[in-house]
């Protein structure tokens, strides 16, 4: 369980995990004589869902607003905005409605702005398109095609950050989302991790199981109890996770569910291992799920790496004051390299030096071994928060992570590149075995999901499966969101 809840709500959570155990008799007296009060969550819930959906149409609007102002400011002497103009503003909320943007966060836990970009530069372009073709009625005079540039880029670049800005004071406000959660003991420990944090907006309220049986009475009794641990439990939204066994019983179980009026969520097994990016394919009524192969095709390598070229040229020439002052610092901090060579394991097993500054002082690797027992990783990772072996400016580099910039040249010189998996030290490349290998068929990359999840804090064998879901589901776009999201990770300073 997860969070601290009234002690009846803990109570109910862990009887509703014991009675319903495989084997145990279903708890059927005790829970028909409990009325079923759907209505009553079902209102709770609407009510929750609205404060995201209004926020965000507010966020849009003031995003229109302060767009057309700025936009405003580059119009020629003879143009200005009209009053007509504000009453026009709630257009771009049904341009996003018609693009689902408000109802997306009433099925997700994860209400990530950044995930919903595309569909965001999609209404920025929309609504553009609607002023320029409107501008008489809108302006009083002729939009030109470079302020109806300025228009988008501060209508993109506002939605964003006040939609992020709205669903933060909304997730503040509100209490975290309590979940039930249908399953195994193992998929509610994962998932119970997985809802941890500083500032969680979803915990564990609860568990049952599902009984494998075809039995009536059994099947009556574990739907009373959802209902049951519904009210008592105080929930909000309903995770499952399918069972191979008796999926007639799921489905049925699924339709119980969204009866309650509750957001229903799935954690299927099956996307452990093909990830998210699929295609659905209706075949005559029936649904076929197309998984893609371990790879990417040859065009979207090269579109990888062309991308690579790109940032990491960019990025030396807008760092480069910033690099040499580096340099310097290291310089004069301790005796030793300013760069720190170290061999990692690359694509296909071939051994390449990985470039840094130096963060730690000379003769580093001869003391790992005597600092086994003060490892914090996990997994048969080796990371220390408070590492001895660090410099004065080591520990600030590490801190803002800018003892990685010298992997820019790893980069351009094709043995990297900006977003991949983790290159591993040999000791460490070793323990991974069998299939979890095929990690080595992909370039390691400065950044990747691992390190946006916090890289101390992911064991191995957790980081092996995300390089998977990475190749499985990469995009162009995907790469750019684990940028933006490495760069939200250096802001806060966490860093190991």
């Amino acid at each position: 369980m997860h969070g601290q809840k009234p002690s009846s709500h803990q109570a109910s959570a862990a009887e509703a995990t014991e009675t319903t155990r495989p084997g145990a008799p279903p708890p059927i007296a005790r829970v028909v004589e409990l009325p079923i009060k759907e209505g009553l969550r079902s209102a709770e819930i609407l009510r929750r869902h609205a404060a995201y959906r209004r926020s965000l149409a507010l966020a849009d609007m003031v995003a229109a607003g302060l767009a057309l102002a700025i936009c405003a400011g580059f119009l020629s002497a003879n143009d200005s905005l009209r009053l007509v103009t504000l009453l026009a503003l709630p257009l771009i909320v049904v341009a996003g409605k018609l693009q689902q943007l408000y109802d997306r966060d009433e099925l997700v836990l994860n209400k990530s702005t950044i995930d919903e970009a595309p569909r965001l530069f999609q209404l920025a372009t929309l609504y553009t398109l609607l002023v320029f073709v409107f501008d008489d009625h809108l302006i009083g005079g002729t939009l030109s095609s470079g302020e109806a540039v300025w228009l988008w880029i501060a209508l993109f670049g506002l939605t964003l950050v006040l939609r992020w800005l709205a669903r933060h004071l909304v997730s503040r406000a509100l209490p975290p989302e309590r979940c039930l959660f249908v399953g195994s003991d193992d998929a509610a420990g994962r998932l119970s991790s997985k809802l941890g944090g500083d500032n969680p907006r979803a915990e564990l309220a609860g568990r049952m199981s599902l009984s494998a049986t075809s039995d009536p009475a059994v099947i009556e009794a574990e739907r009373r109890l959802l209902h049951e641990l519904i009210e008592r439990l105080e929930v909000h939204r309903v995770v499952i996770e399918p069972a191979q066994e008796t999926p007639q019983q799921v489905l049925a179980f699924v339709r119980e569910a969204k009866a309650t009026g509750l957001p229903v969520s799935l954690l299927p097994r099956a996307l452990d291992v093909i990830g998210s990016s699929i295609e659905i394919d209706h075949l005559d009524g029936v649904t076929l799920l197309g998984v893609r192969r371990f790879d990417m095709s040859r065009s979207s390598k090269v579109v990888k790496r062309a991308f690579d070229l790109c940032g990491a040229v960019l990025a030396l020439i807008s760092l480069a004051p910033l690099l040499a002052i580096i340099a310097v610092l290291v310089k004069l901090d301790t005796q030793g390299s300013v760069i720190f060579r170290q061999l990692r394991v690359g694509r296909d097993g071939v051994a390449f030096e990985m470039w840094k500054f130096r963060s730690m002082v000379s003769g580093a690797d001869e003391q790992k071994a005597g600092l086994r027992a003060r490892n914090e990783a996990t997994g048969g990772l080796f990371k220390i928060v408070d590492d001895p072996r660090r410099t004065y400016i080591g520990r600030l580099l590490r801190r803002y992570c800018l003892d990685e910039l010298p992997q820019l040249v790893n980069v351009l010189r094709g043995e990297m590149s900006l977003i991949g998996p983790r290159p591993l030290v040999a000791d460490e490349d070793a323990q991974i075995l069998g299939m979890d290998r095929r990690r080595l068929a992909l370039t390691p990359g400065m950044t990747g999901p691992w390190q946006i999840l916090g890289s101390a804090r992911v064991p191995m064998a957790e980081m092996v499966k995300l390089d998977y879901l990475y190749v499985t589901g990469w995009s162009l776009w995907t790469d750019m969101k684990i940028l933006l999201r490495t760069v939200g990770y250096v802001v806060r300073r966490r860093g190991v």
